[in-house]
């Protein structure tokens, strides 16, 4: 009976022992995998692409006196600079990008005065839709409908060409969307 016993033991002591271990193995398997968002990067690019658009800032133009101090500043900072200091704001350009940007600025010329009236409205995707209708014909809603709909479509494709362009992973789009969305509802000027 002893070694009945001392064999049903060390039995069901293996089951325990590799239970046991399985969970072990699962808590230390468990990898919590971060996807990296430069949402400051995006915030920046999205504020020059947004100006740019509005033709608040007109691309390229700088003034002598910002290149002046960013010139003191970068030969200042030569010696003393930490070395995780960016050197310039970044900027995402492609033929892509460039052509979108092209046709959203003609296009917001004509949104413009519906933006002024309160017609169109900013979303928090970054998108563009009709606020209200009122006072307008079935010509010009037609009109505003198709404006709102090669709006929305390009600006779907600028984000897509941006998370690109970014190496940012394609499921992250919509926050590109929403971080422009901050920029878009900006006043219109």
């Amino acid at each position: 009976m002893k070694n009945f016993l001392e064999g049903a033991m060390k039995i069901s002591r293996k089951p325990i022992w590799m239970t046991l271990m399985f969970f072990t193995l699962m808590v230390f398997a468990c990898v919590t995998i971060n996807i990296y968002f430069p949402a400051e990067q995006v915030e920046s690019v999205a504020g020059e692409i947004v100006d740019e658009i509005r033709g608040q800032t007109p691309a390229g133009e700088k003034s002598r006196d910002n290149e002046k101090s960013h010139l003191i500043n970068k030969s200042f900072y030569a010696f003393f600079r930490p070395v995780a200091m960016a050197d310039e704001p970044l900027t995402v350009s492609n033929p892509s990008i460039r052509m979108l940007k092209q046709q959203m600025t003609a296009r917001y010329a004509q949104m413009k005065p519906f933006y002024q009236k309160g017609i169109l409205k900013e979303e928090n995707n970054g998108y563009v839709s009709l606020a209200q209708t009122t006072g307008l014909d079935l010509k010009e809603k037609r009109n505003l409908n198709s404006l709102v709909a090669a709006e929305n479509g390009d600006r779907k494709k600028l984000y897509g060409e941006i998370a690109k362009a970014m190496k940012i992973d394609p499921s992250q789009v919509g926050r590109i969307g929403e971080i422009f969305a901050r920029e878009w509802q900006k006043p219109v000027r």
